[in-house]
């Protein structure tokens, strides 16, 4: 079974519906012996950061998801669920789980287009990802895949290893990061079509092992 974590932060019913379409039992949980007891966690997001890690340290599950990465649980992080791994976002200064090395930084103000247009803050809607290095989760997406995106801010990460996948938005930014037993997107893959299901399939089938 997958569990799909529950803090009152997630966009869960569109991840429920992508795995149930690619077969694979899952269910919306804030229970903790039921996430224990589960193959793989998906970890979505939808929001602000300060929000969310109220939300996951009013239920116990900021230590859970420490736990559960200890454990070599394979886990899945989506959008905000990506931001709040860091150690600190810069959306009402949060401080965040930890378990990656770096911080979440606002996009700059009056970025441009390569034309010279003004880009909208949040960056919304669909862009390509370049993936810099093979992974399991990432087997057989074709390059220049656009994946659907909706965020104001994105990672730094302190260590260059783990940002596997980049998108350009005014400036170059991870989109993909890659660490042991986890992997986290900024997109939304249940809204991105096939490629995005291609992406939850491979997770779903992944041992934790890159």
């Amino acid at each position: 079974m997958i569990a799909i974590l529950d803090y009152k932060a997630g966009n869960l019913t569109s991840v429920m519906r992508a795995l149930d379409y690619l077969g694979f039992p899952c269910r919306i949980t804030n229970s903790h012996d039921e996430i224990r007891k589960a193959d793989r966690v998906v970890f979505p997001g939808v929001g602000a950061a300060g929000k969310s890690m109220e939300g996951l340290g009013e239920l116990g599950l900021d230590k859970l998801l420490r736990e559960l990465f200890s454990a070599q649980v394979p886990i899945l992080g989506i959008c905000v669920g990506l931001q709040v791994l860091f150690d600190l976002s810069e959306e009402n200064q949060t401080r965040c789980l930890g378990i990656l090395p770096g911080a979440v930084r606002r996009f700059p103000e009056n970025m441009r287009s390569d034309e010279g247009d003004f880009l909208k803050i949040p960056h919304m809607g669909w862009n390509e990802v370049k993936f810099r290095k093979n992974h399991p989760v990432f087997r057989d997406i074709p390059a220049g895949s656009e994946f659907y995106f909706v965020h104001s801010y994105y990672p730094q990460p302190e260590r260059e290893d783990i940002s596997i996948g980049t998108t350009e938005y005014g400036i170059t930014f991870t989109s993909a990061v890659a660490f042991r037993n986890l992997v986290a997107v900024q997109f939304h893959p249940e809204k991105s079509g096939k490629p995005g299901l291609r992406l939850l399939d491979n997770f779903c089938r992944w041992s934790g092992v890159s």
